[in-house]
């Protein structure tokens, strides 16, 4: 675990309980693609984070919507599997053609469903980065 303090507004300072665990903290706030440059002292690691101009917002919101269409592709994975245990399922005898295509509408209309949530999230999202 570590330490998190904001002492000033555009400093972030990171310090690890564990000293010894600095150099991958840092590594992993470096690949974290967040655009942060940590500095470390050996006991603390500094983050100045960049004012929010423009250029900054659009990259943020390219960042977030990154993240939301992971979350659909994640999402269509699941409904893939589903799908497949289904026809499984019906080529086994466990399951009827008609509990099969029941099952499939509702799979179908949860995917779509979260689909959408992510969608409303993103555009949520995107209007509060790019508010000023």
């Amino acid at each position: 675990m570590a330490t998190i303090s904001a002492p000033e507004a555009r400093l972030l300072a990171v310090q690890p309980y564990d000293p010894t665990q600095i150099k991958a903290v840092e590594k992993a706030i470096m690949e974290s693609d967040l655009g942060l440059m940590p500095s470390n002292d050996g006991k603390l690691i500094r983050l100045p984070i960049p004012s929010l101009t423009e250029e900054r917002r659009k990259e943020l919101v390219k960042l977030v919507k990154r993240y939301a269409e992971d979350g659909r592709v994640a999402i269509r994975n699941v409904r893939r599997d589903v799908m497949r245990h289904l026809e499984e399922l019906v080529r086994n005898g466990d399951v009827g053609d008609d509990e099969e295509r029941r099952a499939e509408a509702q799979v179908q209309k949860l995917t779509d469903d979260h689909v959408k949530r992510i969608d409303e999230l993103l555009k949520h999202k995107e209007a509060e980065i790019m508010e000023v």
